[in-house]
């Protein structure tokens, strides 16, 4: 097949769920498929420029800069956003380039496949008809639950407006879409129930399992770890939540217990919530998340907030790190709870998890073998792709 596939980044540096699950895909497709791949990218990032050869037969490239979530730039937009009837983690990447660019492509090219890359890239399609839509996540619903967990009142106010335009912005390209590419069966049910999508179907995330196998011998980087995007809203709440609510618990009766929050751009709310708490580390970007996995003995997923999947979740099982999760955290994912996953979801259970992890090595091993074999036996890259490769087969333009 000539596939078009169409991204709202590139995908170097690889510090972004989405971009992860993306990644492992293409390189999977690019093995035996055409790919063109057309994607915005910020001026100060030459990387995933130069390193699209490693997924894509051609890359074109839209120079494009959003105005961080942080910077005080970004209140004309959401005023604006307050107005406009798409909602704004939408609007902040349309581009009329990108625009031209994809017209330019079909004039010029035959393509068998034409793939939207999450939901924010579908404004530049003229239309979606020809288009399988891969959404990494049901968008509504995250902003649904940042209403729900809000305790702004103007936060919540704009949170649930933006939750109501996503939700119609989000059914509305589904059903335009040819088909719609989940990434859990849950997902894919929500669209089929809140969206009445008809043409729709999941595949599962994968994971490098090869890349993230253990070594023999880790250098100790703490107790627990957090490891993601901390410019990303779930992913700032969950910190907050398990900073201010969880930790004081578990040191209640282990009160050496460090964390390591690990990832790109921590946001000014992690900072000032870990303010005066000793034997916490937050790294901001780091060269190699594996080796904080391996260095440590327990991951931490304590979301309120989010969609989708979470790709940490499987990352740790491959790095044999035991993870201690919300049922929120480990949404849409294949896993026994107590045997190769621990959940809580009050601070208290969360907290009496991980204390057992902590206390316990060999139930820490026990619950860290179990889940390096579900991943190794169900999800490496290579597997998960050939349901993807199927539905572009049976979709060919």
């Amino acid at each position: 097949m000539k596939i078009l596939w169409v991204s709202p980044f590139f995908l170097h540096p690889t510090d972004r769920g989405g971009q992860i699950r993306t990644l492992g895909t293409l390189k999977e497709l690019h093995k035996r498929h055409e790919v063109h791949f057309c994607a915005l990218n910020a001026s100060s990032n030459t990387e995933g420029p130069a390193r699209a050869v490693e997924y894509s037969t051609r890359s074109f490239v839209v120079p494009h800069d959003p105005v961080p979530r942080t910077s005080f730039r970004i209140i004309p937009q959401v005023l604006q956003a307050i107005l406009s009837p798409l909602p704004l983690a939408v609007s902040r990447y349309r581009s009329v380039a990108l625009q031209k660019l994809i017209s330019q492509r079909l004039k010029n090219e035959r393509y068998d496949s034409i793939v939207c890359d999450f939901l924010a890239c579908a404004p530049n399609f003229s239309e979606m008809a020809p288009v399988v839509l891969f959404q990494h996540n049901v968008e509504t619903t995250i902003w649904q639950r940042h209403a729900e967990q809000s305790t702004s009142f103007l936060r919540k106010r704009f949170f649930a407006m933006q939750a109501k335009k996503m939700a119609a912005y989000e059914a509305e390209t589904c059903r335009r879409s040819r088909f719609v590419i989940a990434v859990s069966g849950m997902d894919a049910r929500r669209m089929r129930e809140d969206f009445s999508v008809e043409r729709v179907a999941s595949v599962s995330t994968g994971v490098d399992v090869e890349s993230l196998a253990p070594p023999p011998h880790a250098e100790a980087v703490g107790d627990l770890i957090f490891s993601g995007s901390m410019d990303w809203l779930p992913n700032i709440d969950a910190m907050e939540y398990f900073l201010r609510e969880i930790l004081p618990l578990i040191r209640e009766e282990l009160p050496a217990t460090t964390l390591t929050i690990a990832g790109r751009a921590p946001d000014p709310r992690v900072v000032r919530a870990a303010q005066g708490m000793e034997g916490i580390t937050i790294t901001g970007s780091v060269p190699d998340m594996r080796p904080y996995l391996w260095g440590s003995k327990v991951s931490i997923i304590p979301l309120r907030i989010g969609g989708g999947t979470r790709l940490k979740v499987y990352e740790s099982m491959a790095s044999g790190v035991p993870i201690v999760s919300t049922s929120i955290g480990a949404e849409g994912l294949s896993y026994t709870p107590g045997h190769d996953l621990l959940v809580g979801d009050t601070p208290r259970e969360f907290a009496q998890q991980c204390v057992r992890m902590l206390r316990d090595a060999q139930d820490r091993k026990a619950v860290a073998d179990h889940a390096m074999k579900l991943v190794r036996d169900n999800f490496s890259w290579a597997a998960v792709t050939e349901g993807f490769e199927a539905i572009l087969q049976d979709n060919r333009l």
